[in-house]
């Protein structure tokens, strides 16, 4: 039995402890579970805890949402929960699931199932079934596929998932070929759970998720990217991403990413940028962390630092001497990330926030010793707009040399870049930098009606405000004035 403590999931230090530790924390949301226990009992069915409620349950974490399953047809359990639960719904009552809230508790209850696949498409052919062990059966990994049953608490356990869960280990109930078979999905959910839980998969899961890599074409872009979402917010997301690599599922749904590896000529030494972009994501994590200890994986933040380099491949060119560049890789790599989003189907907030972060992410790189001018400082806030925090973060992240004195040189420099825009934004509001004159003025004094005029305008001198920062009003209008004679505009009174 491992001994090694995972952070964040209490060591068992024995099957029975785990059992204990369930029923403990079973004890915390009764009376509800107990309460529709007993009530199924006294109408003659049967009622299990099931799936990640009990893996929760016993690694410590069990929260408000509750899955159950029963031999009660789903016309019945209505009939259970009418009275007792303070609303129910039926949108998953053609699986013959139903749901109910009671008293801070969401429920979800669904009757045994017993479905069969064609093997073509993902969604089953639905058929109730008779049994918890066929039930159980029928579900993705050992660890999901324990019960227990309410109200008498009796642990059903028919395929070794305390053990696993002990070990650490995600295995199937059926054998994997047959389980990923009946639903790809099962494959890209093996490498969320390794980084979610920081479990390790068995030695046939992750040869059958190799073998059977392209069965994942099966599977909607939609559900690909629920899945690659929560897996990147997971504890562990650098473990899942390597399990998508290892076993070629990234291939079909990221490849990108293993594109990556660029094999090293002996000749033109250049660092793994698939191994640097995995320490960028670590690194990119602790700093979130650091920032926020309590505060929501940023699902943005870690995109940006698994694709930042995703140009380099394309990019790539052999100098001579010895050298390789990658000039411009920060442009294809914000098109490639782009690309990629949209076929996954992410909302366009975040392909777009992404894509930018890809595409500022070397912009400090031209920063040197100070040199930048207060414009140059002025554009970087104002290309980044709110997008800065996260940005700063990318680039301390993106700083991987082993060399330990340029690494503090860059820290350095952009310790006090950092210091010069905290410095620059006290004395302007760089958050709002806008022109010194607003549309309507310009309007008035160019005495010209809304249209392309105006836009222009209004560009060049939020592009003056950038370069010299704020004017007094003389000066914005002077300026404003001899940007029109330039452009042949005759503006009123002149």
């Amino acid at each position: 039995m491992s001994t090694k403590q995972q952070p964040g999931i209490p060591q068992a230090s024995s099957e029975l402890d785990a059992q204990r530790n369930a029923v403990v924390e079973l004890i915390k949301v009764a009376p509800v579970a107990e309460e529709l226990g007993e009530r199924f009992a006294a109408a003659g069915h049967r009622l299990y805890l099931v799936g990640g409620s009990v893996r929760d349950a016993l690694l410590g974490r069990l929260g408000t949402d509750l899955d159950f399953t029963t031999d009660a047809r789903p016309e019945q359990v209505r009939e259970l929960l009418t009275g007792w639960a303070e609303t129910i719904w039926d949108t998953g009552i053609q699986f013959g699931t139903l749901g109910a809230f009671r008293r801070g508790t969401t429920v979800e209850i669904t009757t045994f199932r017993a479905d069969s696949y064609d093997r073509v498409g993902r969604n089953p052919e639905v058929a109730f079934g008779d049994s918890i062990s066929g039930d159980l059966v029928r579900r993705d990994f050992t660890v999901n596929a324990m019960a227990i049953e309410l109200p008498a608490r009796t642990f059903v356990d028919l395929h070794g998932g305390m053990s696993d869960l002990v070990e650490r280990r995600l295995d199937t109930p059926a054998a994997p070929e047959d389980s990923f078979a009946d639903d790809p999905l099962r494959m890209l959910r093996a490498a969320r759970f390794v980084a979610q839980l920081g479990f390790t998969p068995s030695e046939r899961v992750v040869e059958a998720m190799t073998a059977m890599s392209g069965e994942i074409a099966r599977i909607t872009p939609e559900r690909v990217q629920v899945e690659l979402s929560k897996l990147l917010c997971g504890e562990f997301p650098r473990r899942g991403v390597e399990l998508l690599v290892s076993s070629g599922l990234a291939e079909h749904v990221l490849p990108e990413v293993p594109a990556m590896k660029l094999e090293i000529d002996e000749h033109h030494q250049h660092k793994d940028v698939y191994s640097h972009s995995l320490t960028v994501l670590d690194q990119a994590i602790d700093l979130e962390r650091a920032a926020d200890p309590d505060g929501e994986p940023d699902l943005v933040l870690r995109l940006a630092a698994l694709l930042h380099d995703i140009g380099k491949p394309a990019t790539r060119r052999f100098e001579s001497g010895g050298g390789v560049s990658f000039h411009h890789h920060e442009v294809v790599g914000a098109k490639m990330t782009r690309k990629r989003l949209r076929a996954l189907r992410y909302p366009k907030d975040v392909i777009n926030q992404v894509s930018d972060l890809v595409f500022l992410h070397l912009r400090f790189h031209g920063y040197s010793d100070g040199q930048w001018t207060d414009s140059a400082v002025r554009r970087y806030v104002n290309d980044a707009g709110p997008l800065l925090p996260r940005l700063h973060k990318l680039v301390r992240a993106d700083c991987t040399t082993r060399n330990k004195r340029k690494a503090n040189a860059l820290q350095r420099a952009y310790d006090d870049l950092e210091e010069r825009i905290d410095r620059i934004a006290a004395e302007e509001d760089l958050a709002k930098v806008r022109p010194d004159l607003d549309g309507n003025e310009i309007m008035q004094l160019l005495g010209v009606d809304p249209g392309p005029v105006v836009g222009k305008a209004w560009k060049h001198l939020k592009e003056l405000r950038l370069d010299r920062g704020p004017m007094s009003r003389e000066e914005a209008i002077a300026e404003l004035h001899r940007w029109a004679r330039e452009q042949g505009i005759e503006t009123a009174g002149q």
